[in-house]
């Protein structure tokens, strides 16, 4: 397995998503529910199989990715080539993540305590992998209007 097998939840979600997968295995429900119950080996195998499809196609089409801390926030514009990050410092005690935080911080973005920095990253030999242990580490995939936001003010 290349990612991490979706959770309960998520296959909840794909139910008709991996009824479709199962059909282009020629697996119909019953071989389904026989499979589960005397090859389990061979069961939790689709399953991984599945959630690796499921995973190439959300990284695939991520364009952005943000991990927000209490003093960072990392932002991510993932291009074809590299990665583009904006990263926003807080070299104080004020939270980002309450309510209270983020609007200091819109209220105080040229404080002498608000530090932005900007930064190319190439991706390695597996793009997808790259943006995976980023969402493993924390980043969400986002539309981009943070990214948006702040590429415009420090731009």
């Amino acid at each position: 397995m290349k990612y991490s097998r979706l959770t309960k939840e998520q296959f909840e979600e794909l139910h008709q998503e991996f009824i479709n997968f199962l059909a282009t295995q020629s697996i119909t429900a019953d071989e389904w529910a026989n499979l589960k119950t005397n090859k389990p080996d061979l069961a939790e195998m689709e399953l991984d199989v599945f959630s690796d499809l499921i995973w190439e196609g959300v990284l695939n089409k991520a364009e952005y990715l943000e991990h927000i801390s209490p003093q960072h926030m990392y932002l991510f514009r993932l291009g074809d080539d590299k990665m583009n990050a904006l990263v926003v410092t807080l070299k104080n005690e004020v939270d980002i993540t309450t309510k209270e935080g983020y609007n200091w911080l819109r209220e105080n973005l040229m404080d002498e305590n608000v530090e932005f920095l900007q930064a190319d990253k190439d991706y390695t030999d597996d793009k997808n992998m790259d943006k995976f242990k980023m969402i493993e580490q924390g980043a969400v995939i986002t539309k981009g209007d943070l990214y948006k936001y702040f590429d415009k003010i420090i731009n």
